[in-house]
């Protein structure tokens, strides 16, 4: 199946998927969060043939839920109203600190950095929570 991983932000969102098969996971853009961010999304849901999404929660260190992660749980509940296919939470911590780490070696500028950062975090998020999948399953054997 194919996974979109939404990095939700005020500001912006990040995207990322994942081939068919689980195996690759892709950055795929960063769009302004907007009116307009549902609509976009299924945009994306759509064209890119996305079967599930995977929304990352921000949880701060103690496992609490902070504004940013109400904000995200919110957000949630509009996806699942709006779209007709399931949403997954992920916890995201660290995620971002992860995704700079991958940037860094780039060596991008500054304006480069932050026009991929979301991109990137949805990825990892997106590869935290097929990872967990993947656990799951070898559990279960």
């Amino acid at each position: 199946m194919r996974y979109l991983a939404i990095d939700y932000g005020t500001k912006r969102t990040g995207l990322a998927v994942c081939d068919p098969t689980e195996t690759i996971v892709s950055p795929l853009a960063v769009i302004r969060s907007d009116k307009g961010l549902i609509g976009k999304i299924l945009d994306v849901v759509n064209s890119e043939n996305i079967g599930a999404i995977v929304l990352g929660l921000p949880l701060n260190m103690d496992d609490s839920q902070g504004p940013q992660a109400k904000l995200t749980l919110k957000f949630a509940e509009k996806l699942r109203k709006s779209l007709q296919i399931s949403v997954h939470l992920q916890d995201e911590r660290l995620s971002s600190f992860g995704a700079q780490e991958k940037l860094f070696s780039a060596k991008l500028k500054k304006n480069e950095l932050a026009e991929r950062l979301d991109a990137v975090s949805a990825a990892e998020i997106l590869g935290s929570f097929l990872e967990d999948k993947g656990s799951e399953k070898d559990a279960e054997k």
